[in-house]
This record gives C-alpha cells, sequence and structure tokens, in this order.
C-alpha cells in the first residue's frame, strides 16, 4: 500500500467508513456464539486454576515444594476465579427464571 493512498482519504470517507461499521449488526447467533465461547473458557480456565492449586497443595503436602508463597497465591486465584464463576451462574439462572415469567 502507497503511502499516497492514505493522503488523499478525507473525512468524507472517514464519516462513511464509520458509519457503514455502526450500522452493521451482528447476526443474534454470533452475539450468542460469542457469549457461550466466552462462559466456556471461563469455566476452562477456573478449572485450571483450580487444578494448579490442587497440584501445589499436593507438591506442598509431599515435601516437593516448600515455597507456601506460592500454595497461597494458587489457592487465591483459584478461589477468586470459582467465585467469578459462580457469580456468572447465579446472575445467568436468574436471568433465565425472569426468561421463562415473562407472559407471551
Amino acid at each position: 500500500m502507497e503511502i499516497s493512498n492514505i493522503r488523499s482519504t478525507g473525512s468524507a470517507a472517514i464519516a462513511n467508513a464509520a458509519a457503514r461499521a455502526a450500522t452493521t449488526v451482528p447476526q443474534a447467533d454470533e452475539g450468542f456464539k460469542s457469549f457461550l465461547d466466552s462462559a466456556m473458557s471461563n469455566i476452562n480456565e477456573t478449572n485450571a486454576l483450580l487444578h494448579d492449586s490442587e497440584e501445589e497443595q499436593i507438591k506442598f503436602a509431599m515435601g516437593i515444594s516448600e515455597n507456601t508463597h506460592d500454595l497461597s497465591i494458587a489457592a487465591a486465584k483459584a478461589s477468586t476465579a470459582l467465585s467469578y464463576t459462580v457469580a456468572l451462574r447465579d446472575r445467568f439462572i436468574e436471568a433465565y427464571r425472569e426468561l421463562m415469567q415473562i407472559q407471551v
């Protein structure tokens, strides 16, 4: 791409591009798919952090690791991730119940 193309771009072209981007609405399936993918990655990350915490506990119990700092960090990360995941689940269930009570 030549730099001369960039110089010829006027504010009208930028405004048109912004208007086209604003009118582009993602499909409902894509929005739900991205939400579901995000939720699944959150669950997978929480599981990984819980697994790391368990590994640190086992290492410490077996005497392989004497570093309590790593153990406490892994436990705190796992606890925070689990709390966040449970809060998301609760909000999702609450939203589902509200949707089910809507009179059609």
